[in-house]
């Protein structure tokens, strides 16, 4: 009995400590932290083709590429473009005819 009433208190102590102390911050989207923001997109006239338009949203250059899934295909690396601040800059890349189509589309801050 007395270990179970120290295990009681024990646990309600940490409770209270784990209500006491301030929660973690979330972190900020990844679009926040590297001061882009981004569109993906696929071509409309060709489905293998994609990339993301991306806008520097900081007051330095920004370097990025696109990233490209491309289903049963090895994935594709859009060319690293820069976008100075303010500017908005194009990636793009093209999977292989063989490709079962773009899954996803991600960017890379280089």
């Amino acid at each position: 009995m007395k270990y179970r009433a120290t295990a009681l208190s024990l646990a309600a102590a940490l409770f209270a400590l784990g209500a006491a102390l301030p929660a973690a911050a979330a972190p900020a989207p990844a679009s926040v932290r590297s001061g882009l923001d981004c569109t993906t997109w696929i071509h409309n006239n060709d489905p293998l083709t994609g990339g993301v338009d991306c806008t520097n949203n900081t007051d330095a250059p920004v370097t990025f590429h696109a990233d490209i899934v491309c289903g049963l295909a090895p994935d594709v690396t859009g060319s690293s473009v820069t976008a100075q601040p303010g500017e908005t800059q194009e990636s793009s890349g093209h999977c292989a005819i063989y490709s079962s189509g773009i899954g996803h589309i991600g960017w890379t801050v280089e």
